[in-house]
């Protein structure tokens, strides 16, 4: 059950403007979403995360803080194909380099939502925002489940396995989970989807079999293989009880996604990447998705949001 403490006391609507037509059932998200509030029906409820210090600390190029807004903004004219409700719950902001802070407040207005039966959907900000995203779904299961089954499956150009000893950022998240889930007896259920081999060195390709992570390289995605891929990723899903999705924006080819920290030479287009977030949509394990690294300093006619705002929609159309 949410309360009002649990939400900011306002949220900031401006984003949701967009055109709107005479004819009957004719409506867009910006005519739909709501501010979130205590006791709403369970739908889907966007969180903005506006930080890019993790990505400062990965040394990339900052601007992901911008990120959540200008999802907002090319999702609001899209066309609306929901039955359920869709909410805004407001930005949890990161306050210069006071990342730990910020991936609490996230986690904190994360837990909540889950245990009201909302499906959030997190707009990013850096891949720091894995970690939070994590730790918000893992407060949600700790009361139900001594050691639940979850499956974590992230579309992205990097594994983001680096050592956490040595600093935290947008680098480290799921080596940070890895960590958690030994902490806790959990098992540790990692597909790692697009990766770049000459993005990521020798070792995190070790430390990926040592974590026994499902991968798939960007060279492995073509239209013949696209069957194998969805049996790989359906065996997956069948291993695990809940579903977390992380979407790295700089999986998708530079040109697809030019406004990203770490734009891909090479990539996997949007193409074949809707079939298989189909998969894990359709599945009914699907607890939690985010959206990471979107610059809109570097976007290119506002591609990139344009690409998130539609796998925002893709990933609730049968909600």
């Amino acid at each position: 059950m949410t309360t009002k403490r649990d939400f900011p006391a306002a949220i900031d609507m401006t984003p949701w403007q967009g055109r709107t037509d005479p004819e009957p059932d004719s409506e867009r998200w910006h005519q739909r979403i709501r501010p979130i509030e205590a006791g709403a029906a369970p739908g889907t409820v966007l969180v903005g995360f506006a930080s890019d210090a993790g990505v400062a600390r990965n040394q990339g190029r900052t601007g992901a803080a911008a990120g959540p807004a200008a999802i907002r903004r090319a999702l609001a004219p899209l066309a609306w194909h929901r039955q359920g409700p869709a909410f805004d719950a407001g930005d949890v902001s990161c306050e210069g380099d006071a990342l730990e802070a910020a991936q609490e407040a996230l986690a904190a207005r994360l837990a909540p939502l889950l245990d009201a039966g909302h499906l959030p959907i997190v707009l990013g900000g850096g891949h720091e925002v894995a970690y939070a995203s994590w730790s918000g779904l893992a407060r949600h299961l700790a009361p139900h489940a001594t050691s639940p089954r979850v499956g974590i499956i992230n579309f992205d150009a990097h594994f983001d396995l680096r050592d956490p000893a040595q600093v935290r950022s947008s680098g480290t998240p799921f080596a940070q989970i890895a960590e958690q889930c030994r902490t806790r007896g959990w098992p540790f259920r990692y597909a790692c989807l697009g990766v770049s081999r000459a993005a990521n060195t020798r070792a995190l390709f070790r430390r990926a079999e040592e974590l026994d992570v499902l991968v798939r390289e960007d060279r492995d995605f073509d239209a013949r293989r696209l069957d194998a891929l969805q049996r790989d990723l359906e065996r997956f899903i069948a291993r695990c009880d809940h579903l977390y999705l992380t979407i790295d924006l700089d999986v998708l080819p530079a040109a697809e996604a030019p406004g990203v920290s770490a734009p891909a030479a090479r990539g996997v287009s949007l193409a074949m990447l809707e079939p298989l977030i189909e998969v894990i949509r359709d599945s009914g394990k699907l607890r939690l998705a985010d959206l990471a690294e979107l610059n809109p300093a570097y976007d290119i006619d506002n591609r990139t949001a344009r690409v998130a705002a539609r796998l925002v929609h893709l990933l609730t159309l049968n909600g």
